[in-house]
């Protein structure tokens, strides 16, 4: 009896020892909405999205919303809050976490691992730029569902050994209905020019653009010319340099571990 209450035991040791995981944070949430910005079907939405994008690309995507950055600085935060949480696939911890404080208007967008390698400074530039305007205007879950499908494809973007990177970055949208607009209203303008002066044309007595026009034949005579060079004015401009030479920087967080990233205002 006691030998098959130990084969039991064995066997169900080993059961819960080398089921695989995967990922190294499975029972914390890649969603963290402490600030309370979402509703629950929005929470619901985007916890499925950032969980089905992070288990196929094995690299964490995370969202964390908070009030206060209780003295820190936006960086020290989201880097501090991802180590701690033990974010990250494999042994490098690869992933991406992107923070928002809401009583300082503060954002800022932790890499980690691969993340670093995948996620280069003018990519996060852009990731920013993506996502700002709505985040401004409250837009919470769209910012954070385009943030999370960006990830996805500048994910994608590095396994197949080209990052986004300065002078190797998507094209913008092309918005048919929005250049359709544009087009029409420059037709437009275009439209009242020409007709304005052909209306313009159709009166019989106009005004006379050269001076000669408004001066007695014969009553001029002009007996000398010449011209007089007054002054010469040069403006000198420094050929600009290209500071920035792509990749993605770094810094190392309060454990010491190294992060790449980027943030600002919203």
């Amino acid at each position: 009896m006691k030998k098959k209450i130990l084969i039991f035991l064995f066997v169900f040791l080993l059961t819960f020892t080398f089921v695989p995981t995967a990922s190294a944070n499975s029972n914390l949430l890649r969603l963290v909405d402490e600030a309370g910005i979402l509703t629950p079907s929005e929470e619901t939405e985007l916890l499925d999205l950032l969980n089905e994008i992070s288990e196929r690309q094995k690299l964490d995507i995370v969202v964390v919303t908070i009030n206060s950055l209780n003295g820190q600085s936006s960086r020290d935060y989201a880097d501090d809050y991802y180590d701690q949480h033990n974010y990250g696939f494999g042994s490098k911890k690869d992933g991406i976490l992107l923070l928002l404080a809401m009583e300082t208007r503060d954002y800022y967008i932790s890499t980690s691992g691969y993340g670093i390698h995948a996620f280069t400074d003018a990519g996060i530039d852009r990731i920013e730029k993506s996502i700002v305007n709505d985040l401004s205007d409250g837009n919470y879950a769209e910012a954070f569902t385009t943030y999370a499908q960006l990830c996805d494809d500048y994910i994608s973007q590095a396994k197949n050994g080209s990052p986004y990177d300065t002078g190797n970055m998507p094209k913008a949208d092309y918005n048919i209905l929005q250049y359709l607009l544009i087009s029409l209203a420059i037709g437009l303008v275009v439209a009242l020019i020409v007709t304005g002066i052909m209306r313009s044309k159709l009166k019989s007595v106009r005004f006379k653009s050269g001076a000669s026009d408004y001066v007695k034949q014969g009553s001029f005579v002009l007996t000398q010319s010449k011209d007089i060079y007054l002054y010469r004015h040069v403006t000198r401009r420094a050929k600009p340099k290209n500071e920035n030479s792509g990749g993605s920087s770094t810094h190392s967080s309060s454990s010491g571990r190294s992060h790449g990233g980027g943030g600002g205002k919203f």
